[in-house]
């Protein structure tokens, strides 16, 4: 069984989005960003996402990522340590889980 290192779930917002906010108000922004997206539905919860992403890419999670796109979706993008000890980054649809792909 794989240990889970760490897993930081942070909202990218685009740059300039908040302005000359502070980075504990860019923070809470970030929380309640992805609180509310996942009671809407669009997100999945963080224990299925991870179900998920070890199907794809075996090895320990080390960041989780909930990045908007320009088309208006989410998707996740997790950060993988792998048994050759390699980091990867595997791409997941964030409302469905769908496989998006795994970049080096």
């Amino acid at each position: 069984m794989k240990r889970l290192l760490a897993i930081g779930l942070t909202v990218a917002l685009a740059p300039g989005f908040i302005g000359g906010a502070t980075a504990r108000e860019r923070h809470r922004h970030d929380q309640e960003f992805a609180r509310g997206a996942l009671q809407r539905g669009e997100v999945l919860p963080i224990n299925r996402l991870l179900s998920i992403a070890s199907q794809y890419l075996p090895g320990d999670i080390v960041e989780v990522r909930l990045e908007p796109r320009r088309d208006g979706e989410l998707r996740y993008e997790i950060r993988v340590l792998t048994s050759s000890g390699k980091i990867r980054e595997l791409l997941l649809d964030a409302r469905t889980g769908e496989y998006l792909g795994i970049e080096d």
